[in-house]
């Protein structure tokens, strides 16, 4: 369930086995007027190519804000190419914008849920084949530009490949899917300057970290070497970029790449999810259910690390309200983070309590350690690398005060960020700045869940 049902987005998936079989006829999509081929588009609809010009002829894809989603459309047309669907699965809608998988009859664990042929699947490997040297061009300017894209080149060929399709319009053989898509994104890539003002450190350092990205693939694709029209058109390419970041599905095997499954990225987030996606050796995706699954359920996958929403928030732009768990915010402390060798999940303060995770009180003491008794703190350091546990709470128990008071630091700290944080965001018109709703979603979270930890720390001494 989500706190703010602004998006639908294609999550992270695991390996699954489908029962489903695909016939012949999948290689071959029927020729239609309904799935706006052209008369030559025998071949797979991966490779279909129309040029800029016809596209504008024939009319594109309406990306104003609250243009209306033609998911029902969509979804004729995938039937129509080979996808396959449980008894019961379907779409399901309560405001006519925000759409989700549910199944009307009970699925059995193990069960298939949902089949999608390779052919109407984008691969990013596929797009390396589809453009050659026009994109390794723009690829390898973009790695020069910034060090930081190069692991994230699957993504910018997805972004590449939804642009050209977005402008063949009504000629793009993916157009009934391109025309069921959110237009509006709460992301960090669509937030604006005034919105990561409004955001603590963490949310703000990831929303900022995934607009740097985007600005980096704008600029290599603005040098030319990809043949698009629509790069110098701001508000198509975040479009395009969003698409990308919110639907992508990652496999390793036989070699890693990301892949869109159009219907396998109408299903919804939960922190425990019901259904998991794959992909088999021939590429096509198969949905199967990880439990029995009731009817009038909704179908669910996971897009991140349930225990730390804040990724999930800046990456897809939604807070959901079944998260148990929040990071503790320490990202001033990323040097002894890192230097314990801990992660931001492990540094975790629960919603629903306060309480504090044992490595929280680890790092904190760390971080007193060093700036007060240095040898106690290489012994500190010492005893967690080994796993001392008693090494360790000997010194806790030995410096606990000083240990309490900067956890209470940093908690009103926090706690006063948060309230002047929101208290800017609440100052501006949600009409021109409409990610406000969900940027306050996030830190009424941070402040309700550090408010009670407050307490707990106050309580101790």
């Amino acid at each position: 369930m989500k706190i703010s049902a602004l998006v639908l987005t294609a999550g992270i998936f695991t390996s699954a086995v489908s029962a489903f079989s695909p016939s012949t006829t999948f290689n071959s999509p029927p020729k239609t007027a309904a799935l706006r081929t052209t008369d030559n588009a025998r071949q797979s609809i991966s490779s279909s190519r129309t040029s800029p010009q016809l596209a504008m002829q024939t009319g594109g894809i309406d990306l104003s804000d609250y243009a209306q989603r033609d998911v029902p459309g969509m979804e004729a047309w995938a039937l129509q190419y080979g996808v396959q669907k449980a008894g019961g699965v379907e779409l399901y809608t309560a405001d006519g914008a925000d759409w989700q998988l549910i199944t009307q009859q009970p699925i059995q664990a193990g069960g298939s849920v949902l089949f999608v042929p390779s052919t109407i699947i984008m691969g990013s490997d596929a797009v390396v084949q589809e453009y050659g040297g026009a994109l390794q061009q723009a690829e390898q300017e973009l790695v020069a530009m910034d060090k930081g894209t190069e692991r994230r080149l699957p993504l910018f060929r997805l972004m590449v490949k939804i642009l050209a399709e977005y402008e063949k319009g009504q000629q793009s053989a993916f157009f009934p899917w391109l025309n069921s898509l959110p237009r509006v994104f709460y992301n960090g890539v669509s937030m604006t300057n005034e919105c990561f003002s409004c955001l603590p450190p963490y949310a703000g350092w990831l929303s900022s970290r995934e607009k740097g990205t985007y600005q980096s693939f704008v600029k290599a694709l603005r040098r030319g070497y990809v043949p698009l029209q629509s790069v110098n058109d701001e508000a198509v390419v975040k479009w395009a970029y969003n698409v990308a970041l919110t639907r992508f599905k990652e496999i390793w095997q036989p070699s890693r790449q990301k892949m869109i499954a159009p219907m396998a990225d109408m299903f919804n987030h939960n922190t425990n999810p019901n259904v998991e996606v794959s992909f088999d050796g021939q590429g096509n995706c198969n949905v199967i259910a990880t439990q029995n699954i009731p009817a009038g359920s909704p179908l669910s996958i996971s897009l991140g690390d349930p225990t730390n929403p804040t990724p999930i928030f800046a990456q897809h732009g939604f807070l959901y309200d079944d998260c148990k768990t929040i990071f503790c915010k320490a990202i001033h402390l990323e040097e002894q983070i890192t230097a314990l060798g801990f992660d931001f999940r492990d540094l975790l303060i629960q919603t629903e309590s306060g309480q504090i995770s044992p490595k929280v009180w680890d790092l904190f003491l760390y971080k007193v350690l060093q700036d007060n008794d240095p040898a106690a703190a290489d012994q500190f350091y010492v005893a967690v690398k080994t796993n001392d546990e008693a090494g360790k709470q000997q010194i806790h128990s030995n410096y606990f005060p000083y240990t309490l008071q900067a956890l209470k630091d940093h908690v009103y700290s926090i706690l006063g960020d948060v309230e002047r944080l929101s208290a800017k965001a609440q100052s501006f018109d949600v009409q021109t700045h409409p990610r406000v709703p969900v940027i306050l979603a996030h830190n009424a979270l941070v402040q309700n869940t550090f408010f009670m930890t407050k307490n707990v720390l106050e309580s101790m001494g």
